[in-house]
């Protein structure tokens, strides 16, 4: 017999308490990935070195849809106080081999590497809580409200990392992250989540399993799920390593910030993802699933003045010109990718029944992601190769994503007809 927690739906307390604990979370991962990443990047000062170890620490991704079937087996809210526990405990032992003088780069691409595990396990599990929260009407102003906040958090975490860094010791920094990740999970324990247990044909492993490959064959055999899947990799070799990559060496690198400018730059990028998420609601009202090509297009010819800023007239021109230039543009793009990937998680998340929610968003966001680690590699190749002229690997970029554009344009162009109709049907 299926038991359920007794629990009304929605759940406007439980849903603030979640989006509260996600950005006490993603600013204590940020804080951290931050320091961890500026203090490799100052210790060693090779771009390839730094874009490998963010490339290894991103490759767990691809244990997402594990943590997708466990979502739809186990109490989401017990998952998500269990991940930011065991977020704290890493940290806290980082602290103390730091303290120890044992922090090297191996050291730190460790602890990277388990952050990105858990982060991998606790997103779909996170995505999947949305809809058990709010009624269908509030999804997309509650998805715009998470990445809002989420990001609020990511840009709070290098300004402070980018003052604190550079005035007081790494270990600061360490701490205030395993205090958030600690206070995250005290927030989630108060969280009420609906729970229904569902009946297991065999053991946890074999049961897992099986939902795994029911997973993939939906998926597989979505005509949507399966094409924008494919977009969204292809963008994710374009677009991620350019956020987490390219702006962050050449803000350091190319333009030689200082601590504290360097921050405001990389906290410029979160602002551009709060601004595209409070919009979202604005914009989706008028987007359609075949005019998705537009908004990459849009974000295409955004590598051009992008590009053109890093040109050695222009950087000969002083810090100021380049570096406005290239935030503003970073910012655009990260504010037309978030509209863009909310209105699309919304677009699943309506059509996918909540008992393959978890693996359905784990299996999309972990093939999808897959390939950033692969563009991180390559970024970080082209601007070691081109470490005079990183302006040429940006223009390459902003030419792939072009094509990419096209190429949505052909593949989606029926698909909107199609969910309109079957949304009818719903």
């Amino acid at each position: 017999m299926k038991k359920a927690e007794k629990s009304s739906w929605p759940q406007p307390q439980s849903f603030r308490l979640m989006v509260t604990g996600q950005a006490i979370t993603v600013f204590g991962t940020s804080l951290l990935r931050f320091a961890l990443s500026l203090y490799v990047l100052d210790i060693t000062g090779r771009a390839d070195l730094f874009a490998a170890l963010l490339a290894v620490s991103s490759v767990p991704i691809l244990l997402a849809p594990l943590g997708g079937a466990i979502s739809d087996r186990y109490s989401r809210k017990i998952l998500m106080v269990l991940y930011d526990t065991g977020c704290c405990i890493v940290t806290f032992a980082f602290l103390f081999i730091l303290a120890s003088g044992g922090a090297s780069v191996f050291v730190v691409g460790v602890v990277m590497i388990i952050l990105g595990i858990v982060g991998a396990m606790e997103t779909p599990n996170v995505s999947a809580c949305i809809p058990q929260l709010v009624t269908k009407e509030q999804l997309q102003s509650a998805n715009g409200m998470v990445q809002a906040v989420q990001s609020l958090s990511g840009i709070a975490a290098p300004i402070i990392g980018g003052i604190l860094y550079g005035a007081w010791d790494l270990r600061i920094l360490v701490t205030i992250s395993g205090m958030a990740f600690a206070l995250a999970a005290i927030m989630e324990a108060c969280i009420k989540i609906p729970f229904m247990k569902r009946v297991r044909t065999g053991g946890m492993v074999r049961t897992i399993a099986a939902d795994l490959k029911d997973g993939f064959a939906y998926v597989w055999k979505d005509s949507f799920n399966r094409k924008l899947t494919v977009m969204a990799a292809l963008l994710n070799l374009a677009l991620v390593p350019c956020f987490i990559v390219a702006a962050p060496l050449v803000l350091r690198v190319t333009l030689n910030s200082g601590d504290t400018l360097y921050g405001i730059g990389m906290g410029a990028v979160e602002a551009a993802m709060i601004l595209g998420a409070l919009l979202v609601g604005v914009f989706s009202k008028k987007m359609r699933v075949n005019t998705i090509w537009r908004w990459v297009l849009g974000i295409a010819l955004l590598f051009v003045p992008l590009s053109l800023s890093l040109i050695p007239f222009v950087i000969d021109m002083g810090f100021w010109p380049p570096f406005f230039v290239f935030t503003l543009c970073i910012m655009l793009m990260a504010a037309a990718t978030t509209i863009l990937s909310i209105f699309v998680i919304v677009k699943i998340q309506v059509k996918t029944p909540n008992e393959h929610l978890g693996k359905v968003m784990a299996i999309i966001q972990a093939v999808a992601q897959c390939a950033a680690p692969i563009g991180q590699l390559i970024y970080g190749i082209m601007f070691e190769r081109f470490a005079s002229a990183v302006y040429i690997p940006l223009l390459l970029a902003g030419i792939f994503t072009a094509g990419i554009a096209f190429m949505s344009k052909a593949t989606l162009k029926k698909e909107d007809v199609i969910n309109d109709a079957n949304h009818s049907n719903a």
